[in-house]
């Protein structure tokens, strides 16, 4: 192979790597790992325009890392393949890893995570076995129907005050969310704690968790 073939090749690799320069193009796939979405769901959950949304899918659609559909009179957009949803994990976990300052941000975002109790996902998976826990799925709804842990109940933070009653005494509650850059299951633990409730933060996104060997449920 000649030289010039090789640095074509780079030139390629680096066009994964420029498109996911962006930390608003970062937070879309983050919410695509979730659920497909449509352009105007995600400009609202991303706190940014609808063009600007339109525009940063279009480079990533461009490097290939996103499909778009049409459902309707919307567009619908989805990953183009898992291994997305896995390098934005390594992504986040290397920067978790590697630059301290997260820390410190993550302090200022997530106020409550240091007051929380955390399980692992091989005490969630023991715990499934034993009966033990029920699982708490603090995303949105439509996050919750397109995947999510086996046997999860869906229970946003918003309608925890109408339903909680329904929850079974006598056994652990665990939340989870989109993982730890997410403040979801934090809120749904203190207020669960608040009603009584024994209750622990799975850190893991749906992600980590079947990189773990673990079967997620659909629908």
């Amino acid at each position: 192979m000649a030289r010039g073939d090789k640095e074509v090749l780079f030139r390629y690799f680096a066009e994964i790597s420029k498109a996911l320069s962006n930390p608003h193009r970062l937070e879309l796939v983050d919410l695509l790992t979730q659920a497909p979405r449509t352009v105007e769901q995600l400009a609202e959950l991303a706190q940014i325009s609808i063009a600007n949304t339109s525009q940063h899918l279009q480079v990533l659609k461009q490097a290939r890392l996103v499909n778009c559909q049409r459902e309707g009179k919307y567009q619908l957009y989805s990953l183009a393949d898992p291994l997305v949803a896995v390098l934005w994990v390594d992504i986040r976990r290397l920067a978790q890893l590697r630059l301290g300052e997260i820390e410190a941000v993550l302090d200022r975002y997530r106020t409550h995570r240091h007051d929380l109790a955390y399980i692992s996902m091989r005490e969630v998976w023991q715990g499934m076995q034993a009966e033990e826990l029920v699982l708490i799925d603090a995303r949105p709804r439509e996050e919750f129907t397109a995947g999510h842990l086996p046997g999860a109940v869906s229970l946003p933070v918003d309608s925890i005050p109408l339903l909680v009653r329904e929850l079974p005494m006598g056994k652990t509650l665990v939340t989870y969310c989109r993982g730890s850059v997410c403040v979801d299951a934090d809120d749904a633990s203190i207020l669960l704690s608040a009603y009584g409730y024994p209750v622990r933060r799975l850190e893991a996104s749906l992600t980590e968790w079947q990189l773990e060997g673990y079967e997620i449920e659909k629908g």
